[in-house]
């Protein structure tokens, strides 16, 4: 048994291999073989031939169906405030590099029973970043005292969970500023000596952003539900910070923002967030794209460990020939750069050769033909 299976360990991949044989259990060994040599030719046959070019095959699946792509970016359960970007400008994007992203968002997912809906409410308020100007009805100016009197409303602070004396204590820390109570009204100081109204309103506005409670960089939440569970969906992201929280599911909690990614599991989880990315918006656009064109663009811009775009400061900047890199963007710079160094090009790959009209290395081209003469 286990001698048929030796004769095809060459032949498959690992994983192939493994589950040929978890699969073939209890068969008979006519039939086991038989299995062995269809996966085997199958394997075979898709496999990449030598000398094929890749990457502009890559280029023409993923170019293609993109042109077919929407401009628009669509929006969240009509909340006008949890805008996605979709389409086309959300893949350029992802394979441009970008890091500030226009839309970045998080999908938490909770452990039981919070996934059951338990506490979802509260649970959202506690992850969604709040300032003050949220917690406050009104900042008024009082010109003759020259103080900012701030307006509590304890409605939404309870609902929150926060009482006044973590708003005293934020506002301190923040701001150089004496803080007295009274009421539900709090009264702001500027420190130092006789401060002009100037400084007072531009306190009053630096009051309102004030952090007071919540994860930074989350400025909205949904609960939504999905199949059987509630998750929660953000508009901002910070991984890090929600990580802390003993409610959320960190295994399956994921964010749209590649390089976050890439600073808290690495660049092999970054490269297959760029997978899952850009398959997600041609999958929900109706397209459809084979993942291994895909998977060739992600290993591009992740193979140094650093995550590069597909532009001219990115992955193009990383080509070793001269002519390569000066047919894409700015030929001058790269050439003027490569004489003053006086950099070689050896002319191995497609472009440099079309430039100087020589047999391309692909397919046919791949071999050198050596005969001897007589």
């Amino acid at each position: 048994m286990a001698d048929i299976f030796d004769e095809y360990k060459d032949k498959l991949n690992k994983k192939l291999f493994e589950e040929v044989k978890e699969k073939t259990k209890g068969m008979a060994q006519a039939k086991i073989k038989k299995v062995l040599e269809r996966t085997a030719e199958e394997y075979k046959n898709a496999q990449v031939d030598p000398g094929e070019c890749v990457g502009l095959i890559g280029a023409e699946s993923i170019g293609e169906p993109g042109t077919q792509m929407t401009l628009n970016t669509f929006h969240f359960a009509g909340v006008a405030e949890m805008n996605v970007t979709m389409g086309l400008p959300r893949i350029i994007e992802i394979l441009d590099g970008r890091k500030d992203l226009k839309t970045p968002m998080m999908e938490i997912f909770l452990k039981n029973p919070y996934n059951k809906g338990k506490d979802i409410r509260r649970l959202a308020l506690q992850i969604k970043e709040t300032l003050l100007g949220e917690v406050s009805k009104e900042f008024v100016v009082n010109i003759a005292e020259g103080v900012i009197e701030v307006h509590m409303n304890e409605g939404k602070m309870k609902d929150i969970g926060i009482s006044e004396l973590n708003v005293v204590n934020s506002i301190k820390k923040e701001l150089k500023a004496n803080v007295k109570k009274k009421d539900d009204v709090l009264y702001l100081k500027p420190k130092g000596k006789e401060a002009g109204l100037n400084e007072i309103y531009k306190m009053k506005e630096k009051v309102k952003d004030v952090y007071i409670k919540g994860v930074k960089g989350i400025t909205q939440v949904l609960p939504v539900k999905r199949g059987e569970e509630f998750i929660i969906i953000t508009a901002g992201s910070n991984l890090k910070d929600v990580f802390k929280m003993e409610e959320v599911d960190t295994a399956r909690t994921i964010t749209n923002d590649i390089y976050e990614i890439a600073g808290i599991f690495g660049v092999e989880a970054a490269r297959q967030a760029i997978i899952n990315e850009v398959y997600k918006v041609i999958e929900s656009q109706g397209l459809n794209v084979d993942i291994r064109h895909i998977m060739l663009v992600a290993d591009t811009m992740c193979v140094d460990g650093d995550i590069k775009g597909i532009t001219r400061y990115g992955i193009v900047s990383e080509k070793a020939s001269v002519l390569a890199r000066a047919s894409f963007e700015t030929p001058i710079k790269h050439i003027i750069n490569a004489a003053l160094v006086g950099e070689d090009d050896k002319l191995k790959s497609v472009v440099e050769n079309v430039m100087l009209n020589q047999p391309v290395p692909t397919g046919t081209g791949l071999p050198g033909l050596f005969t001897k003469v007589k």
